[in-house]
């Protein structure tokens, strides 16, 4: 953990402001949920909430397992990160954040299905190896939007709208195991 330097005062109400700096920097929007944590000496300890961060371990055997039967990358996302990767290089895409154009198909619940070569890079830093993709936003059965799911193809494979469909019920079957 590193000192910010900044120091705040608890209000008659018990709250205390998040710089707006450190906000900015962690993606922190007003709504957010937070997690709060206690550690053994005094230290209380904030972290955004992700609900299908929840399902992290879960998200990587659905994510294998559907990478396995069509063959194809899979990459799961929360709004911040991507928490699950198969049939890809996990040190290129794990815990790597979406990229901007991620976050925007997310935050407006977009299908994106690229046939010609659009592609939407799924990570900041991302080399685009692929040449065809889905993308899926994930909607939890509150009707909240927690992530997406991606199918990437390399080597001029060509996606179906079979494998939209089979996407389309990963995501949905996903945003059904957020309570």
């Amino acid at each position: 953990m590193r000192a910010t330097g900044i120091v705040r005062r608890i209000d008659d109400l018990g709250r205390v402001v998040i710089p707006k700096e450190i906000r900015k920097t962690l993606r922190i929007r007003e709504g957010d949920p937070l997690e709060i944590f206690t550690a053994k000496d005094g230290e209380v300890i904030l972290k955004k909430y992700s609900p299908i961060g929840e399902l992290n371990e879960f998200s990587q055997e659905y994510t294998e397992t559907l990478g396995e039967t069509l063959g194809y990358g899979v990459l799961v996302t929360d709004l911040d990160s991507i928490i699950a990767v198969s049939k890809l290089p996990k040190k290129d895409y794990k815990e790597k954040s979406i990229s901007n154009e991620l976050e925007q198909l997310i935050e407006n619940r977009e299908i994106k299905f690229s046939k010609d070569n659009k592609i939407v890079p799924l990570c900041k830093d991302d080399s685009m190896e692929y040449t065809a993709q889905v993308i899926m936003p994930i909607v939890s059965s509150s009707g909240d939007c927690i992530g997406s799911i991606s199918l990437v193809a390399k080597d001029n494979e060509i996606l179906s709208e079979t494998d939209e469909k089979i996407l389309k019920i990963a995501a949905n079957f996903l945003g059904k195991q957020v309570q």
